[in-house]
């Protein structure tokens, strides 16, 4: 009778960037193995995952480059801002991520960092290809002739 309430995600880093500079294939979420002044961290909402990948690693599947600042109260416990961190996977997806980076030439980028309902550091992760000079001017027409229509649309009434 009584409906779980749905919490909202809290999402600490979104990489928009991903989505100019890349085609967005499968999308996967993956849990993050992470030490408590970086659960801090983040939540403080400090956290950078622009320039970030994903790599595969001896059978599993790491992220490399992502910044997240020390704790100022962590005192000398503190993490190091840009080690690697493991991500969390099943076996499957992490043979199906390894197969399309050697095979088909996708790279892994984070999308999304951001607490679950209930409360846990998860990273959205996509398959993605990398877009042309060419495909990337399209977009930008696309994206300034939609911007331009919904403003006539809004003036005409």
């Amino acid at each position: 009778m009584a409906e779980a309430k749905e919490r909202a995600l809290k999402v600490v880093a979104d990489n928009r960037k991903a989505r100019f500079n890349y085609e967005i294939g499968e999308t996967f979420e993956a849990g993050v193995a992470l030490t408590g002044s970086e659960v801090k961290s983040l939540r403080a909402g400090n956290a950078t995952i622009a320039e970030s990948y994903a790599d595969a690693r001896n059978g599993e599947v790491w992220l490399i480059n992502c910044n997240i600042p020390e704790y100022l109260q962590a005192g000398r416990d503190n993490h190091a801002p840009k080690r690697p961190r493991k991500l969390l996977l099943h076996k499957r997806q992490i043979n199906k991520l390894i197969g399309a980076v050697e095979r088909q030439g996708f790279t892994v980028v984070p999308l999304k960092f951001y607490f679950n309902g209930k409360g846990r550091a998860k990273l959205e992760i996509a398959l993605a290809r990398g877009k042309k000079l060419h495909d990337k001017r399209e977009t930008l027409k696309q994206r300034s002739w939609d911007r331009e229509r919904s403003r006539l649309l809004r003036a005409k009434g």
